[in-house]
């Protein structure tokens, strides 16, 4: 049996690249998954790739910016599953620009993803948290639940042509102590992974990659230069990108029991990199 074996997980952004990894971890380790994906084919998939694991998946399709999705998310995990123990808000993209070029647009649209979307899911989660934490008091037991906010380097430390966000993952960082802070008392540990770079379509260098991605009607170039890419394999002590599955593997650490009495905390996952 795994470690979280029958624990019940929500991860948003799960349809392919960290999230999916994420999904797939958790599924490993004994837990039924809640995937999310804008993507209907993609979460379909990672739901498909959990149920060979053993574990249990549903499938919730939509943005985490829609109107209502928060209540929808969290509902479907009751429904189907009768509980909620694990919420990793992962989902995100980057939209990027100097401060002088970037749109009111692109500002926003990085908040509404990165910070404003897991406030609005931990918040619809609060009141099934609280009811059930009481609920298992008064039986005499205990159950650390967790959350694991997703942020990165770049906003701890900042990045040229990511104000917008760097000011979103910062804010992650933000809502993750004072959740910390929070739901100590109903037995939540809540955490962030500040992730550095890592292998996924966002990252990739241009040459292997169209490196455009489609958001929302938005036509949005990602990735890197190879001359980036490069210049960041360098100056990573591990002399290499980290790949999705290690980058599930440092979320994994805040969803395991071992992880009980860490809260507050933000780990980074970056091979030693630093800006």
């Amino acid at each position: 049996m795994g470690s979280i074996q029958d624990r019940v997980a929500l991860v948003t952004g799960a349809g392919q690249g960290i999230g999916r990894a994420i999904a797939l971890k958790l599924a490993a380790e004994g837990a039924r998954v809640v995937v999310n994906d804008i993507d209907a084919e993609a979460a379909h998939e990672t739901v498909e790739a959990v149920a060979k694991t053993g574990a249990a998946g549903v499938a919730v399709v939509g943005s985490v910016t829609e109107e209502g999705f928060a209540g929808r998310f969290v509902d479907t995990a009751m429904q189907r599953f009768g509980g909620l123990d694990i919420i990793v808000n992962n989902a995100g993209y980057t939209w990027d620009a100097v401060i002088q070029r970037m749109t009111d647009e692109q500002w926003e649209a990085m908040l509404a993803v990165h910070v404003t979307a897991p406030f609005k899911i931990l918040r619809a989660a609060q009141p099934l948290i609280s009811r059930m934490h009481k609920a298992e008091r008064e039986a005499g037991g205990r159950r650390t639940r967790k959350v694991v906010n997703i942020s990165s380097i770049s906003g701890l430390d900042g990045n040229p042509g990511q104000a917008n966000y760097s000011s979103a993952k910062a804010a992650v960082v933000g809502l993750t102590k004072t959740l910390s802070k929070e739901w100590g008392r109903y037995d939540v540990t809540v955490n962030a992974v500040a992730f550095g770079y890592i292998q996924t379509r966002l990252t990739q260098a241009r040459s292997v990659a169209d490196g455009h991605i489609s958001v929302e009607g938005h036509d949005i170039r990602v990735g890197m230069t190879d001359d980036r890419v490069s210049m960041l394999e360098e100056a990573i002590p591990m002399g290499r990108a980290g790949t999705p599955e290690e980058a599930a593997g440092a979320v994994y650490l805040f969803c395991s029991p071992e992880s009980d009495y860490v809260s507050g905390e933000t780990l980074v996952c970056g091979g030693g990199y630093h800006f």
